[in-house]
């Protein structure tokens, strides 16, 4: 499997011949979104990215629960089960303290949860990631509304990234990328000038290191999407291409889902895009459908025992209390005893906000016990009229991938990439 690192470049020389195309990174939020991703590369000739963040995908197996070795394994399964042999690039997202919500929770400080990503960093190079993106752009230890100083994300992503080329060096590893930067504002590199003072101070903090061999493939910019704008700003992505790009790095975009004018990405030089929670809503859409189908077949089945997965969803996504985190200004209560029960808060909530909620938070909750129970017995009851549900639900998150291929010029474009 070709670097990374060598796959950038040539896509920054494809660029200088009039070829253009820009690389999707699916987010691995659970085995169907996994087993789509591949189904696709294989279908359309074309690497994949697989970007997994600590939430998903940690030694302590995540929500998603996989440790690093079975989430790689996992990859090289379905690889197999599509007879696919090219590339599949497994990646850490937003590796950095505190970007594990339990790290938040526990209030670990700074060197607890420097050490708790250091360990990460090595069970990823171990478990065979070709990727790692360093964020140390959240400091949990500042006051609230105080952003961390530029100097002090250059200073701890360099320890990061030393850190993990020792590491891999000791385990007598092959060279991985990097990613660097992030889209947040808590990080500080929205600014421009912010992002270009990060720059520098990267390049100077790596060189002093001797590490200018571990120069980051990709470097996260705000380009105008976030988790409820979906318009990409064309302008500030050349701005940042013209800075990233002489130093043999490219832009990546973060918040893509739904983004209304994805074929700019590959016009103005973007080098990859990470998509999420949009292939977590194609599988719940799709097995509300399945549901609905579901119902039509009790009609001339009085006996069958119904899944009813949606109602096992909602009840699950609001017992994990995940869904607080989306609350709007003004959904939630006011209360003269103090603080406002939860299941208040969810029952004053309209009904297309809990429905959003329970779909924009499921990811958290597949592979719960009654969850997973439930959608076993949805497929069961379907398989005696259909020959595999399953596969329904495959097929319709490959589709909102597919959007993305063509998009992103990915079609057969490892024939370009040879």
């Amino acid at each position: 499997m070709k670097p990374l690192n060598e796959v950038v470049r040539q896509i920054i020389q494809l660029r200088s011949q009039g070829q253009q195309l820009t690389l999707l990174a699916a987010c691995p939020n659970s085995e169907a979104v996994l087993e789509a991703a591949v189904k696709v590369a294989a279908a359309n000739h074309m690497p994949m990215l697989f970007a997994a963040t600590l939430n998903q995908v940690d030694r302590d197996r995540g929500y998603t629960g996989w440790t690093p070795a079975q989430f790689v394994g996992q990859i090289r399964a379905y690889a197999a089960r599509y007879a696919w042999d090219g590339p599949l690039y497994p990646c850490l997202d937003h590796g950095g303290p505190w970007l594990k919500d339990l790290h938040t929770q526990q209030r670990l400080s700074l060197q607890q949860a420097m050490v708790e990503v250091k360990q990460t960093l090595v069970a990823c190079l171990q478990a065979g990631y070709q990727l790692l993106h360093i964020d140390p752009t959240v400091d949990r230890t500042l006051p609230s509304g105080q952003t961390i100083a530029i100097e002090t994300v250059v200073t701890r992503t360099v320890e990061l990234i030393e850190h993990a080329e020792q590491a891999r060096q000791r385990l007598g590893l092959p060279p991985v990328a990097y990613e660097v930067g992030t889209e947040e504002v808590h990080g500080g590199l929205v600014d421009y000038d912010n992002f270009e003072a990060f720059i520098q101070g990267l390049h100077r903090g790596l060189h002093d290191r001797r590490l200018e061999d571990a120069w980051p493939c990709f470097i996260v910019g705000k380009v105008g999407t976030d988790l409820h704008t979906t318009d990409f700003d064309p302008q500030a992505a050349r701005r940042l291409f013209e800075v990233v790009s002489p130093l043999g790095s490219l832009v990546k975009g973060h918040y893509t889902d739904w983004v209304s004018n994805p074929a700019e990405y590959p016009l103005t030089g973007m080098g990859g895009a990470n998509v999420g929670p949009e292939f977590t809503a194609a599988e719940y859409l799709a097995l509300a459908e399945l549901c609905a189908k579901e119902r039509d077949m009790q009609r001339g089945r009085p006996a069958l025992i119904v899944s009813g997965l949606m109602e096992v969803l909602e009840q699950t996504v609001y017992e994990s209390g995940r869904w607080q985190k989306w609350l709007l200004p003004g959904e939630t209560p006011a209360g003269d005893q103090g603080p406002v029960p939860p299941r208040q808060v969810w029952d004053a909530l309209a009904p297309e906000r809990r429905a959003w909620l329970t779909q924009t938070g499921a990811r958290y909750i597949w592979t719960a016990p009654p969850v997973g129970a439930a959608r076993q017995r949805l497929y069961g009851n379907l398989s005696a009229v259909m020959p595999d549900p399953h596969q329904v639900v495959v097929e319709r998150i490959a589709r909102a991938m597919e959007n993305y291929v063509g998009a992103f010029h990915l079609f057969d474009s490892l024939m370009l990439l040879a």
